[in-house]
């Protein structure tokens, strides 16, 4: 049983380097602001949420998994929360998404009207 919570718990950590090492790359490549926002924050939570479920496999049923815990519910509410308000400071700040029609040619989206 060990060796299978072993395995289980060294698959999520792995994992999660994955999805932070991805959304690391998404930080560099994706065009503009809101785009790099959406995919940081997105594949940031699930790799986060894989290391710290592969850490609670490895801990055990102790203390430390129910910290390991509370560190989790934190992050799922705090990083969508973070990354609303980030989104809404940018819009209202005028800054403008970039978006792609079929022909590949890029065209600035109006933001919210200032009246």
């Amino acid at each position: 049983m060990d060796m299978i919570l072993n395995i289980a718990s060294w698959a999520l950590i792995i994992g999660g380097g994955i999805f932070c090492l991805i959304g690391g790359l998404g930080l560099i490549r994706l065009p503009d602001m809101f785009a790099r926002m959406h995919g940081a924050s997105l594949i940031d939570t699930m790799g986060i949420g894989l290391i710290l479920t592969g850490l609670m496999f490895q801990a055990g049923f102790t203390l430390t998994t129910g910290k390991l815990l509370l560190i989790l519910v934190f992050v799922f509410f705090t990083s969508p929360t973070s990354s609303y308000a980030l989104a809404r400071a940018a819009i209202n700040g005028g800054l403008v998404a970039e978006v792609q029609d079929d022909g590949g040619s890029s065209k600035k989206e109006a933001g919210p009207s200032k009246t």
